[in-house]
């Protein structure tokens, strides 16, 4: 029992984790912009995973340098536009949409009739979180599709990453290339706020709490956890949303929204039991 059911409480943790690191990130968007937020726990989340991984350079192809660099920008791009999807958008809103990414991916890597129909739950659950137009954009619409494409990106190439870099140095060193590609827009936008101890403090927990803590008891249920099970239990992510958005942010969704995240919720975790997608690996976003 306790082999099965501690994997399951890391997961469980990790997702509250990850959504509560957001909530509190938009509760600050007054005072620094998304970028600002992103840069702080992309910085964070990269000084970890060097610390850890303690990647080497040399001796590397053009070939493992490029998938890198690619695995970087996508990591960057997915971060920095679902923080601006949830600058724009309620938060469980905001996940649900960016959840076709591994949604659709996993459609097109399997071209099953059944999986079509998952994919085509969520879109219909997506659709029904306009019907009233409350708190929904078309800017923060855009931002989460294109954060939900860069996770699709992200889950592909985070596979290529894996089998040119061993263990966590792929993934370090594409923190690097995210880091590095943002941080000119984040002292652009935010300035001397940069130096502010509060906003410093403030992007250090952010990055524990959105990538350190998730990817760690992620990593760890992985373990022991079938990768199904992990991907069924990733479907909870537009409700932990919802829930860390109504608690911490006072973000109260109508009864269609609620419906419709929980379309998403149910298409994911069928999509996942249906078909074995690359989706199953930690989310460090």
């Amino acid at each position: 029992m306790p082999t099965t059911v501690r994997p399951v409480w890391f997961v469980l943790v990790a997702i509250l984790s990850v959504q509560v690191g957001a909530a509190f990130s938009k509760s600050l968007f007054d005072v620094v912009s998304p970028t600002v937020m992103v840069w702080l726990r992309l910085a964070t989340s990269t000084v970890v995973l060097l610390a850890v991984a303690r990647p080497r350079v040399t001796g590397r192809s053009r070939g493992d340098w490029a998938v890198v660099l690619a695995f970087g920008a996508a990591l960057a791009t997915m971060n920095w536009s679902i923080y601006q999807a949830i600058a724009r958008l309620p938060l469980g809103v905001a996940v649900s949409i960016e959840l076709l990414g591994p949604l659709t991916l996993a459609l097109v890597l399997s071209r099953r009739l059944q999986d079509l129909l998952w994919v085509a739950l969520a879109a219909l659950g997506v659709a029904m979180l306009g019907f009233d137009g409350g708190g929904v954009t078309v800017a923060g619409v855009v931002f989460a599709l294109m954060a939900a494409a860069s996770w699709a990106a992200y889950i592909l190439l985070s596979a290529g990453t894996g089998r040119r870099w061993p263990g966590l140095s792929g993934l370090a060193l594409a923190s690097v290339v995210g880091a590095v590609g943002l941080a000119p827009f984040a002292v652009a936008s935010g300035g001397g706020r940069l130096l502010d101890p509060v906003v410093l403090g403030t992007g250090l927990v952010v990055g524990l709490l959105s990538s350190v803590v998730p990817y760690s008891l992620e990593l760890s249920a992985l373990r022991t956890m079938p990768p199904k099970v992990f991907g069924v239990l990733m479907s909870l992510e537009p409700a932990a949303a919802a829930l860390a958005g109504l608690v911490l942010l006072g973000e109260v969704l109508d009864p269609i929204e609620w419906l419709a995240i929980g379309c998403v919720v149910v298409a994911s975790a069928g999509a996942t039991r249906s078909t074995a997608p690359q989706a199953a690996a930690p989310a460090v976003t």
